[in-house]
């Protein structure tokens, strides 16, 4: 898996070189001639047709490249547990082309998938569900576009700011103004390279099955990271928040605040909290099962790989109740997501809980 900051640079296609041409005859002079003059009467018609043929295989190939791709899934539970109020929120979508004007040419599909942990109220977290999608799509690259990669990180940290700016525009001219602030943890699935986008400490992990050493044929889970976590006790965001003059007491900025990065939370912007999200990518496979997104109160009472292995127990339990419009494998995620997020519950996460479940099918 690679950081977007450690991307190779694009490199040119290597290959023997030719000889330089031998010369031409008089007779083969004179046959060009002959096929020059064949050539620029069918030039016309040629043409005409050209751009029809271009878009017919253009067409084809995202045929076929959309077949190949893996299709996600999105499952989703939500528990309040014991607070008030539930202050996360989520977004679900699985095909995001309604949003873009258009995609750039060589891509079928985008998928967009968020969970948004809300503190201070819920009105930070709500914005962003609301608004950050609408914004990537404002800014999402069209058109045939080479450095794909290079223009969905500038989206991505452009479309992050610009949420978290138009939130704290709208957040200072309530009276009194709103101090709320959210998390945010984004998957954008472009085709079949995943785009992690996140700020605080909801996580995104993904399940891939890896053959064991044995001759029997078992495949092992491995737990991936595809967030990184913000909070002010890690030494690059504890140095950024004293260098702009805020402190950190008890683990928290001010004493107060347990992420180092957010969306809202006007009050710390100038402590040195800031709204720029890390960036992760990794293209997925067929080994590969499903991505768990959640908010803190999930991984207060699991580690990441007890949360995988305790999907992949659900997955693998005996038949389900069938339900209209679901498939079995789909019945089977939709169980695993809302059976881990009671079980996080059960075993007293006190805070909100939010799991959604991306299950991965080639």
């Amino acid at each position: 898996m690679d950081l977007f900051d450690n991307l190779p640079e694009p490199t040119q296609a290597s290959g023997p070189i030719s000889a330089a041409p031998p010369k031409a005859t008089k007779e083969d002079q004179k046959e060009k001639g002959s096929g020059l003059k064949r050539k620029l009467e069918d030039e016309e018609s040629h043409d005409g047709n050209k751009a029809r043929v271009e878009d017919e295989e253009r067409g084809e190939m995202k045929k076929v490249c959309k077949e190949g791709f893996p299709v996600l899934k999105g499952f989703v539970a939500a528990r309040r547990g014991e607070r008030e109020e539930m202050q996360d929120a989520h977004v679900l979508m699985p095909d995001m082309s309604a949003c873009l004007s258009s995609l750039p040419g060589h891509v079928s599909r985008v998928s967009y998938f968020a969970v948004f942990d809300g503190h201070g109220g819920a009105r930070a977290s709500r914005f962003a569900a609301e608004n950050l999608h609408h914004n990537l799509a404002k800014k999402f690259p069209n058109g045939e576009k080479e450095n794909l990669d290079k223009l969905i990180k500038k989206c991505l940290l452009d479309t992050f700011r610009q949420t978290d700016e138009d939130f704290l525009k709208k957040a200072s001219s309530q009276k009194p103004a709103w101090k709320d602030g959210s998390t945010a943890t984004c998957v954008l699935v472009v085709d079949d390279m995943v785009y992690v986008a996140n700020l605080g400490d909801s996580r995104a992990v993904l399940c891939r099955m890896e053959s064991t050493a044995e001759a029997d044929g078992e495949r092992r889970s491995v737990t991936l990271a595809l967030s990184k976590e913000h909070n002010p006790t890690i030494y690059e965001e504890r140095m950024r928040i004293q260098r702009a003059g805020g402190t950190v007491r008890e683990g928290r900025v001010l004493g107060v605040l347990e992420v180092s990065r957010s969306i809202g939370d006007g009050q710390y912007k100038r402590c040195g909290v800031i709204s720029t999200p890390d960036l992760r990518r990794t293209q997925l496979t067929a080994n590969d099962k499903f991505i768990l997104l959640a908010c803190d109160g999930l991984f207060k009472v699991f580690s990441a790989d007890e949360a995988v292995k305790y999907v992949l127990r659900v997955l693998q339990e005996g038949s389900m109740e069938q339900k209209e419009g679901l498939s079995e494998e789909e019945l089977r995620f939709e169980s695993a997501c809302q059976q881990l997020a009671s079980e996080a519950v059960r075993r007293g996460c006190a805070d909100n809980v939010t799991v959604i479940l991306l299950s991965i099918s080639f």
